[in-house]
């Protein structure tokens, strides 16, 4: 690290020259004979890393991004590479509160020297931290089970359906991911549906994503005005959920319930349009099913208007699933539902997760959740979001690269195409923007059915400054993508 200075610092040089100047110079340790075990040790390079993973780990363990990232260090919204480099983080949505966050550190650290068992026995934090979380949750939704990961809650939640209705089929979302379980590899189109997927088993029916940019029903404003609302997307694409519904229901199928993300994400970071949710949670329940809301993703003041991403378009779930931001990175997911469900569910088969609801995820997530109200995070995450947005709608109309730019908080999508008129997705050019965005000091993603949709979800502490710095980075960017085209 250079340290701001011009010119050349003793002792210094860029990670890239490093190999050369350790040819060129002789190790001082060596001259002065200093024994080997005090060497500083140097960083692993990139490559012996990947050597060792290959060997050790999975082949279908993907990475991020064309030159792999070594992460040594983190803190706030700022990740830190072995050779000292550092980037804006405007991917992980995990580190809720920041990276390595002073009070949630503390927390964990005296609980975990005191005492972490599970829900077997009796402990405050559990109930401390159940009344805290159904605190912020409308009526009727009190009733809380905890578990270890956002998979494992939503694995939980098909069987709480189950269990109430009798019946056994679901509906989801086309595009949806919902966690790697098998049943959830069923419930999830973005898997069974992609490369290594069986296809769709018979007992899921998958209705289209509201996608108001590329999908069946726009919105745009030459459209009709209509004072009913029937022939906005919103209710059109709701329409769509009662007809596969009703589809099922003529073959003799009986569903359980409806899972969607409140803002749906792998399929492209999408903002459900107004009226759909009422619609689809009013025949769902029509139809015998349960309402549940994954926002595994989007809870916890992520959307900024409102707490909950369901609450934006008035409507509660019987079933909310919960995970990723929920304990700032201790693994942790929350299934919280009503009595009403809760009674289906005690059928005399207990229900137990042995890292669900520990001592110490307990108190990871209050102190999450503190840190969350005692320094505004949802208030910061809108108005951010609005500074952002605003930033990113400049962008695009700049850069005819950018298609569409959506979102809610710091939970946002910039859809990238070739062409404006028909929507062609530019995938391979949203890879190449993501990557030319890492080697500026920036980390995003891509996703959607395309993979043409960069989505930007960093912790909720990232100020008005990062998002300056992020758009400033993907002006340059746009710009050198769109040169090399």
């Amino acid at each position: 690290d250079m340290l701001g200075r011009e010119g050349d610092f003793i002792g210094s040089c860029l990670p890239s020259e490093r190999r050369l100047w350790r040819e060129l110079c002789p190790d001082p340790n060596l001259l002065a004979r200093v024994p080997a075990q005090l060497f500083p040790a140097p960083p692993l390079s990139v490559e012996s890393l990947l050597a060792e993973r290959r060997e050790l780990l999975g082949a279908n363990l993907s990475l991020a991004y064309r030159q792999p990232l070594h992460l040594v260090r983190g803190f706030g919204q700022w990740l830190f590479d072995a050779d000292g480099q550092r980037y804006l983080d405007a991917y992980n949505n995990v580190p809720q509160v920041g990276h390595s966050h002073p009070k949630v550190v503390r927390a964990v650290s005296e609980q975990l020297a005191l005492l972490n068992t599970n829900t077997r026995y009796l402990h405050e934090k559990v109930l401390l931290y159940a009344r805290r979380l159904t605190a912020k949750l409308p009526e009727p939704l009190s009733v809380c089970y905890f578990t270890a990961s956002g998979s494992e809650a939503n694995e939980l939640a098909l069987r709480l359906a189950r269990a109430h209705t009798g019946h056994r089929d679901m509906v989801v979302m086309a595009g949806a991911y919902h966690g790697h379980t098998t049943a959830l590899i069923d419930l999830s189109p973005y898997k069974h549906a992609g490369p290594g997927g069986e296809g769709t088993p018979d007992w899921v029916h998958v209705s289209p994503v509201p996608d108001t940019y590329r999908g069946e029903f726009r919105a745009h404003p030459s459209d009709p005005f209509d004072p009913s609302g029937n022939s906005a997307p919103g209710a059109r694409y709701a329409a769509r959920v009662a007809e596969v519904i009703a589809a099922a229901r003529a073959r003799g199928r009986r569903i359980a319930g409806y899972l969607a993300e409140t803002l749906p994400s792998v399929g492209g970071q999408i903002v459900l349009p107004e009226g759909f949710l009422p619609g689809v949670y009013a025949a769902v329940r029509a139809a015998g099913g349960l309402c549940i809301a994954d926002e595994v993703q989007t809870g916890f003041g992520r959307t900024g208007e409102t707490f909950w991403a369901f609450e934006r378009y008035g409507v509660t779930p019987d079933i909310l699933v919960l995970g990723k931001p929920i304990a700032n990175g201790y693994p942790m997911g929350a299934v919280v539902t009503t009595p009403e469900v809760a009674r289906s569910f005690a059928n005399g088969m207990e229900f137990f997760s042995t890292f669900g609801g520990s001592t110490a995820a307990c108190a990871a997530a209050l102190a999450t959740l503190e840190v969350t109200e005692e320094e505004g995070l949802q208030a910061n995450a809108a108005a951010v979001g609005r500074h952002l947005l605003r930033g990113l709608q400049s962008l695009a109309e700049r850069h005819p690269l950018i298609g569409d730019v959506r979102g809610a908080g710091l939970f946002l999508g910039v859809e990238l195409v070739r062409d404006r008129a028909t929507l062609e997705p530019a995938g391979a050019e949203a890879v190449e923007v993501a990557n030319r965005m890492r080697e500026l000091g920036v980390l995003l993603g891509t996703d959607g059915p395309h993979g043409n949709v960069l989505k930007i979800r960093p912790p909720l502490c990232f100020t008005a400054a990062d998002a300056d710095f992020l758009l400033d980075r993907l002006e340059t960017a746009l710009s050198d993508v769109a040169a090399a085209l």
